[in-house]
Parts: structure tokens; sequence; C-alpha cells
């Protein structure tokens, strides 16, 4: 009993949890989702209940079926979001295919949309929240700007600190904001009850009837209240399915649909309130606790937004899409609290930028959607192939689910096209340049290791030698990074050529990084075995999501049931400086060649990416023509 009574504990707690964490963006849509879809349309009883019919069916689609039901059951060993869905397939059958490398191509799109959803959040909640005040208080409109702005770069400037005493308040004040939602609604509900009748489709239909091609466009600000679906389910892995279903069920889902509804009662009798109606239906005694309110909440959404950038980050470069960055871990106990720094900056001065260039959060929903809704259909096509290739779906099954997701979601994404002239070009943007830095330096790493290849020699040539021609010995332990299992590190060919002395050991270090965010209990974590005189050949397994800790591990394993000293170890490390080659022989075109070289001299040193102690380190350059 007491064990049962402590699991429902804990089940309480991490569903409280999620509410912060997962439901923060999708939480505060209701400030300007409403708003934003009576642009082009007038504001009479037809379309306010037609519009709110679509609302409550797209929160029914696209969220409650679709992500809720399904997606969270797309899980990466307890990991969500596209990128690990990407890497669910990649370990499906449908690796053999030869369409494979497209559907890897539109998950790495998919993953770098991301970031321009990351961008724009954090400036259009926060924003929308501010201008609150000018409901309240007509004169401090042009104070909106400047109070954002300083609201924003708070929330940048203490991110390296690590969030993790804040965290724990985001999820008790998310459950206010989402008890402040309901009863707002409600109050309105009591006042004209018809309003509910909205729950039919019809009322969808017949609003397209009525306003033709301007009514399809309204699906583009319709579409605002899903945002948030793709941060659902790449935040599965801090909480679990479980207690996510339980918040959005128990809470969330029923919070949304009485706060829209309020706001369609709102406007029934009052359509003059449609400039604002999430504030105009606010009591004036309220009003300033609940713009409070609103802020927080939005800022807490923004930082969902930030450690998802973050975490996403992270998988990147463990999956050698991106160059190696300075992670932070800001939590001695949990793990997903991380700080990357070079992501941080650029999201800042990146929202800071929209605020200015933008001025209002309506001037920002035009910019908001477009990438959201192409990753969310994105995610939809590897949905299926993830269900016909690894749950084994029957085809008819998978093409009547997962084509219904795309009928919905191709009709918001033909109605978010007219958005990217007014700003929804800003996400498509940010996708591009980040999707382009991704496949430069995939690209560029397999360029660069099959040179490498090319100039090592094979260790038994190496072992050939050194019986002829045999080095001073020195104590001690080096160790050499290098993957391939047949081949001799570059960098001690350079410590052999320039220094002339050998270890009395020295261990061959591979560093895996595996598809799945964790490594199994089941499997090994590191082993080593001599692969001649004096020689080890050892290797260590990480999941994408954790942290490498390569001395820590390393002293492990053993030598001659001899536990590795770590104390005394020296690490050597290659240090590759690029040149691209006039011939452009690379495969890659001449201005990617220099832009993987950029990346390469700006990517963080091995040492910290592998937990490496500094003083134990020794690097050696080599000159590579790419």
């Amino acid at each position: 009993m007491h064990e049962e009574e402590n699991s429902k504990k804990y089940m309480a707690t991490l569903t409280l949890g999620a509410l912060g964490v997962v439901y923060g963006d999708i939480g505060t849509s209701p400030l300007y989702a409403m708003r934003e879809s009576f642009h082009g349309v007038k504001v009479n009883d037809a379309n306010v209940l037609g519009i709110l019919s679509l609302i409550v069916w797209a929160l029914i689609l696209v969220i409650t079926i679709k992500y809720v039901t399904l997606m969270l059951r797309a899980d990466n060993r307890g990991e969500g979001g596209i990128l690990a869905l990407t890497s669910k397939v990649m370990q499906s059958d449908a690796s053999k295919k030869r369409w494979f490398p497209v559907m890897v191509t539109l998950g790495l799109f998919g993953t770098a949309l991301l970031y321009g959803d990351g961008m724009i959040t954090p400036a259009i909640s926060v924003l929308s929240a501010i201008e609150g005040l000018e409901v309240a208080y007509p004169s401090l409109g042009p104070y909106v700007i400047p109070i954002t702005v300083a609201i924003l770069a708070a929330i940048f400037a203490v991110q390296s600190g690590g969030t993790e005493k804040v965290g724990k308040i985001f999820g008790p004040v998310t459950m206010v904001w989402f008890l402040t939602l309901a009863a707002l609604g409600i109050n309105q509900i009591v006042r004209d009850p018809s309003v509910l009748v909205a729950f039919s489709p019809h009322y969808a239909l017949q609003f397209f009837g009525n306003n033709g091609f301007a009514g399809f466009f309204v699906l583009g600000s319709v579409f605002l209240v899903a945002t948030g679906g793709e941060a659902l389910y790449a935040d599965m892995g801090h909480f679990g399915r479980t207690p996510i279903r339980y918040a959005w069920f128990f809470l969330v889902f029923p919070a949304l649909l009485c706060n829209y509804f309020g706001q369609g009662a709102l406007l029934l009798n009052h359509p003059e309130s449609a400039k604002n109606p999430f504030f105009q239906m606010t009591p004036p005694i309220l009003l300033l606790p609940v713009i409070f309110l609103a802020t927080a909440a939005t800022v807490i959404a923004s930082q969902a937004l930030i450690s998802g950038a973050y975490s996403l980050t992270m998988q990147a470069i463990r999956l050698n899409y991106l160059p190696r960055l300075k992670v932070e871990h800001t939590s001695a106990t949990e793990r997903g609290q991380i700080y990357v720094s070079t992501i941080n900056w650029i999201l800042m001065v990146a929202c800071i930028l929209l605020v200015l260039g933008f001025r209002s959060s309506s001037n920002l929903a035009a910019a908001y959607g477009v990438g959201v809704n192409l990753d969310m259909l994105i995610a939809t096509i590897l949905f299926f192939v993830l269900v016909v290739y690894d749950w084994k779906w029957p085809l008819w099954k998978a093409a009547l689910v997962c084509g219904s997701f795309l009928a919905f979601e191709m009709a918001f994404l033909l109605a978010n096209f007219a958005k990217i002239v007014h700003g929804g070009w800003f996400p498509l943007l940010v996708g591009a340049v980040v999707f382009l830095l991704m496949t430069t330096w995939q690209k560029g790493r397999v360029i660069l290791g099959a040179l490498l290849q090319g100039k090592t020699i094979p260790f038994q040539t190496l072992l050939e030698r050194l019986e002829s021609d045999t080095p001073a010995k020195v104590p001690g332990t080096a160790v050499f990074m290098f993957g391939n299992p047949r081949g001799t590190p570059p960098a001690l060919l350079s410590n052999l050529r320039h220094n002339k002395v050998l270890h009395d050991k020295v261990i061959f270090l591979a560093v895996e990084v595996i598809e799945a965010a964790y490594l199994p209990d089941s499997e090994l974590r590191g082993e080593i075995k001599p692969v001649g005189p004096h020689f080890y050949r050892a290797s260590l397994r990480f999941g994408y999501m954790e942290k490498l800790d390569v001395p820590r591990h390393l002293a492990t394993l053993e030598i001659d049931e001899t536990p590795i000293d770590v104390g005394e170890i020296t690490y050597f490390l290659g240090k590759e400086i690029l040149i691209p080659r006039a011939d452009h022989l690379s495969g890659m075109a001449h201005w990617r060649e220099h832009l993987f070289a950029i990346m390469v001299r700006n990517a963080t040193d091995a040492t910290r990416f592998f937990g490496l102690p500094p003083d134990q380190v020794v690097e050696l350059g080599t000159q590579i023509e790419i």
C-alpha cells in the first residue's frame, strides 16, 4: 500500500513538472491565436462559431490524436523529438530501401526548422503578454517593446546558472495559469452557453462556404493553437509519456477548450473585443494580476523552447551532424539540465531583433507557424515509415491514419504559405541555414575521414617497423583517440616521427556514440584487449544524450587484471588544420569547403568534449588539403 502511494505521488510530481516544461508553449497560444484568426474576416456569429470549431478540431486531431495518443508511442529508448524519430527510422527495415536517404534528409531539415521555432516562440509569447499592459494602461504603450526586450535579455542571461531552482516552480505556476485560463473561459461561457454548439464540425465547414479563399487562409492563424505539439513530443524524455498524457487530458486540454470557448462567447456578444479578446474578457480588477501571470507563463514557455534547443544541439553533436560545442551540465542530478553558450547567445540576439523588427505580436504571428507546420508534416511522413517498417502496420492502416494527418496538415501548410511574404520566410531561412551547416559538417566529416584513412598505415605494418627500428621507451600510459580498428592513429605516427619515443603502454581508444539516447544496462560500456606488445585497443560506448566522461569510464577497464591508472595517462589528440583544395576534388563546392574549414576551426576542442583533464593532453597538428 505504501509503495502504491509513493508511486502515485511520484506520478503526480512528474505530471506537475510536465505542465511547466511540456505545455508552456501551447498554453500561451490563447493570448494571440483567437485574435489573429479574425484578421481578414468579419466578426459575426457564423464566423465566430466557425473559427471556434476549427480551433477545437485542430486541438483534437493534431494534438490529442496525433501527438498525445500516437506519436508519444514513437520513442527512441524513452526520448522523443524529430531527431529521435529519425534515429528510430534509421534502425528500422526502412534503412535498406533506396529512398531511405531522403527520409534522413527530411529528418535533418525538420530538426533544423525547430531552431526557428526556438527563436520566434519566446519573442511572440513574451510580447503578447506585455501587450496586455496597453489594455490596462494605454499610456504604457510606448514601453511595451523596451519591457519585452528587457525580459528576454534577463531570460537568456540567467541560463548559464542553470534553471534547476526556478524549474521547481514552473509546474505550480503553469498549473495556476491553466486554472486561470479555465476560470476566465467559464466566466464567459455561463453568460452565453450557446457557444458550445461549435463542437460540431459542420460550423467549420460552413465557415469555408461563407468566406471562400479568405476563410481558407484563416487556417494559417488557427494553426497557432497547435504550435507546441512538436515540443510536447520532443520533451517526452524528461517525463515519460504517461505524465504528459495525464496532464493533457485532466487539465491542459479542458482548460484550453474552456478559454477558447470563453473568448468565442465574448465575441458573440461583443464583436469589438476582437482586437484582444483574451485580455478583454478578463475582469478589470484582475487584469494586472493576469498580465503578471501571463508574463510568468510566457517566460516558462520560452524556457522550455530554449532548453529544447540546447538538448537538440547536444543530440545533433553526438550524432555527428554539428561540430563540437561547449555543453555545460548545470545540475548534478537532472540529466536534461544543460547549457550551450553559443546557442544561448544566438537565440537571445535573434529574439531581440525579432521584437525590434516586427514590433507587435500580430506582426510576429505572420512569421510564426510555417516552420512548425512543416516540421509536423515531416514528422507525419517519418511516422508513416516507422509504423510500416518497424511497427509492421498493414499499409492500408498506416495510409489511412497518416494520410488523414497529412491532409489536415497540408491544408494548414497551404494557408501558412500566405504568411511567407509577411515574415514566414524567417523560420524557413533559419531552417535552411541550419540544414546547410548540418549537411556540410556531416559530408565534410566523411570526406575528412577518408583523407585521414589514406594518410594512416595498417597497424601490422607499424609493428613490423618497430621490430627493426625500436624507439626509446618512456614510462606511463599513452592514449590515442582513434576509431579505425585496423589503422594506426596519425597522432602516434607524428609522435614517433618528431619525438621518437614510445610509452610503456599504448592504448588506441575508440569512443562510439550510438543512435539510442542512453546505453542500455544490458550492453557493455567498454572493453579493452591486447593487439601487440605493449599495445591495446579499447572502446567506450555512449548514448547520444549521455555526458561523455572518458577518464571515469576508462578507469573501469583493466590491463592484465590491473585497473588502468587514469592519473598517469597522457592523452594524444590529432588536430587537423584544413586547407581547401584548388582542384575541388573533395566532392563539395569550394565555398562549402571553406565553410567546413571554418566550422572545424571553431569547434570546441576534443579535450573538453571528451571530458579529458587538460594537463594530461598533448595535441599534434596535421595540415590536410580538402
